[in-house]
């Protein structure tokens, strides 16, 4: 692992990293792999945010593993959008905000901006709502008590400065590992019966045998690809300095890609299991009523036997939120300075996110009650839904332009694909919205 610069010291802006971590073209391959691992973890974390667990939680319960073949397919899909967004980054050596403020005239590059905004503050509102459950269930305080304390975490945000981006990422994987062996424990607990498990990721239309069953799924695919990733991925994968000439961007390439699939699977791995909990624990006791995080949370220590199995789990939702924390920071810059040239530091901008998403959960806390959470984090992710295309249409018509890309422009085959995602996920997010609102 190669020193930082001294540029970045406290406070330290997404911009000034670019190039920090050098990636040598003839080191061993091993080398080359430790040094372009961590931007695909931070990635990662946008798809093990609370707004994911409450679809994952009642896919389970009410179906089973018969939806977990959704969940592999919209992680595939979110593979190939971050794919896209990391060859922009490496080659273009702009991040999806700036790139779109140079492409578009300024209303539509200002419109962008604030659709990415709405999305970040929605994935805040998200991660308010999980982290202040998450100590609700484990201390006992009041859900309203709890909101108030995640106003407190831009302090985990100044903390960070100065620490340097390798730090940064060290600090996410913790995180993420932290995630992974609470489910890892859960699993072993409630002990799945793997030939179902694998069943479930085998594509069966005939699951849909109902409405509510297709709207679950649409949900699962909705809460899955987070907008504000594919801006985020497209910059911090230039912390990673590459020569110009054509073998080290394509080494590059294939070992980002590497770090993106790895990283994405284990996101698929923790979301997967949510599921298999859900539809072990409570699908296969008869209890297919269970679609709230506190009700899971709840019911885990009389089915699964211990208090322990429950416990794991709150430590696991307090790791899903507080791990968006910081990335969600590093999103909100690199969308400030790259549609808007406006730099500001990470505290501050924490601050202001924050305290955009404290306004909707403590209304929509004291109005539905605790019990509205999971209405709440659905409406998260409905608003989600609707940025995706925003930010799914610039990103193909860029990496697909070799005025932008050269010759690293993606082929006919991945486009066509990629356009064919762009359709189903605006469909899906429609048909989500249409249910929502009606």
């Amino acid at each position: 692992m190669l020193p930082l610069p001294a540029k970045a010291t406290a406070p330290f802006y997404t911009s000034d990293l670019r190039g920090s971590i050098a990636l040598t073209r003839d080191a061993p391959l091993w080398q080359r792999l430790l040094r372009v691992t961590g931007p695909g973890l931070l990635v990662a974390v946008g798809y093990m945010d609370p707004g994911n667990w409450a679809t994952d939680i009642e896919a389970g319960s009410r179906y089973g593993m018969a939806l977990l073949w959704v969940v592999l397919a919209s992680s595939l899909s979110a593979m190939l959008l971050q794919t896209l967004s990391l060859r922009l980054g490496v080659i273009a050596r702009k991040d999806l905000a700036r790139a779109c403020r140079d492409r578009y005239p300024p209303a539509v590059s200002r419109s962008l901006w604030i659709f990415a905004e709405i999305a970040i503050v929605a994935c805040d509102v998200a991660e308010v709502l999980g982290t202040a459950l998450a100590l609700h269930l484990l201390f006992g305080i009041s859900i309203l008590v709890g909101i108030a304390i995640t106003a407190f975490d831009t302090v985990l945000v100044l903390g960070l400065q100065g620490r340097g981006f390798r730090q940064v990422e060290a600090i996410v994987l913790g995180l993420v590992g932290t995630i992974g062996v609470c489910f890892a424990i859960e699993i072993v607990l409630v002990g799945p019966a793997w030939g179902e498990v694998v069943g479930g990721l085998v594509p069966r239309l005939a699951n849909f045998h109902d409405g509510h069953a297709l709207l679950v799924a649409i949900g699962i695919l909705g809460a899955t690809v987070m907008p504000h990733n594919l801006y985020l991925h497209s910059a911090i994968v230039q912390t990673r300095m590459v020569a110009d000439d054509d073998r080290s961007r394509a080494d590059a390439i294939r070992l980002s890609t590497f770090d993106t699939v790895f990283s994405l699977s284990l996101a698929f791995v923790i979301n997967a299991a949510i599921l298999i909990l859900a539809a072990s624990a409570f699908h296969a006791n008869g209890r297919a009523d269970v679609t709230e995080i506190q009700d899971a949370y709840q019911l885990l220590e009389p089915l699964v036997g211990g208090v322990f199995a429950s416990v794991v789990f709150g430590v696991a939702l307090l790791a899903a939120g507080q791990s968006s924390t910081v990335t969600g920071t590093i999103a909100g810059q690199v969308l400030m300075e790259g549609f808007v040239d406006l730099r500001i530091a990470p505290w501050q901008r924490r601050l202001i996110t924050r305290s955009l998403a404290l306004i909707p959960a403590f209304v929509g806390v004291q109005w539905l009650g605790d019990a509205g959470i999971g209405t709440l984090l659905v409406g998260s992710q409905v608003v989600l839904s609707m940025q995706l295309p925003f930010a799914i249409w610039p990103l193909i018509r860029l990496t697909g332009d070799p005025a932008t890309m050269g010759r690293y422009a993606i082929g006919p085959i991945m486009k066509g694909t990629a356009w064919t995602l762009f359709v189903a996920i605006t469909g899906a997010n429609a048909w989500l919205l249409k249910d929502f609102v009606t």
